[in-house]
């Protein structure tokens, strides 16, 4: 699956060492496939990005997605793109921000951050692992974590060969080991609707997707901790019915 590629690069990323400081090292990272998405989607999601690189979180210090990234307007350089809404897409500024937060909020899990507030998507993007997803929207959903570190953090965002990637880095300090998991209770395969009646020819409306009854979990020096609990109902698949 594509998410799979985003965990290959969080082995080959953990090991990369910052060349500004040479103290700093990379604590954890992740990516995201930026493959089939749309040309908007791609731009809003890299601008996201780019609001967020370089920030730099001090100890104890709480970091919300929508304070360092702001409004997603055209005035802030965004352009319409497709968003899931209630499992239709429909065009809205700024979608594809939400696979630069989910990427942040892979890489912060990962970290060892403390998560304050995420929200899951209606149905699980294809992007990342059922419940690894991180849902914003300005003034309403926030992606919200804090550094428990006894060192300052530095997030660095980019894009990478068609990936969204996002990197921790830290200089010094104790760096605690993290694993983090989802278990999958159960699967719901998606259903079939059709519309209209009698027509010869299928015109597909909807594509299906698989929904999910997921847990995800943390180990953080040796403590385990459940992140979240999240269930995404399968989207039917819907074809349209024609003579």
């Amino acid at each position: 699956m594509r998410w799979l590629v985003g965990a290959f690069a969080l082995v080959l990323a953990a090991v990369t060492l910052l060349s500004f400081d040479e103290r700093e090292r990379c604590i954890a990272a992740w990516s995201s496939p930026l493959e089939g998405r749309t040309r908007s989607q791609r731009h809003n999601a890299a601008l996201a990005l780019a609001r967020v690189n370089g920030a730099i979180v001090q100890p104890g210090e709480v970091f919300s997605f929508n304070q360092r990234v702001g409004s997603y307007s055209v005035d802030q350089g965004y352009r319409p793109a497709p968003v899931s809404y209630n499992g239709q897409l429909v065009t809205a500024w700024g979608g594809g921000v939400c696979q630069a937060s989910t990427t942040v909020y892979n890489a912060a899990l990962l970290a060892g951050m403390e998560i304050l507030e995420r929200h899951p998507h209606r149905f699980a993007p294809s992007y990342v692992p059922p419940g690894r997803d991180a849902a914003v929207a300005y003034d309403a959903f926030d992606l919200k974590f804090r550094n428990p570190l006894d060192v300052p953090v530095r997030i660095h965002c980019s894009v990478e060969r068609g990936q969204a990637i996002v990197r921790f880095y830290a200089a010094g300090g104790s760096v605690p080991e993290v694993r983090v998991w989802q278990d999958v209770r159960r699967v719901v395969p998606p259903g079939r609707l059709e519309m209209g009646e009698g027509g010869r020819y299928g015109r597909l409306r909807t594509q299906g997707a698989a929904g999910f009854d997921v847990v995800v979990y943390r180990r953080v020096n040796g403590e385990t901790e459940m992140i979240s609990k999240n269930f995404y109902p399968a989207l039917n698949e819907i074809v349209e019915r024609t003579d």
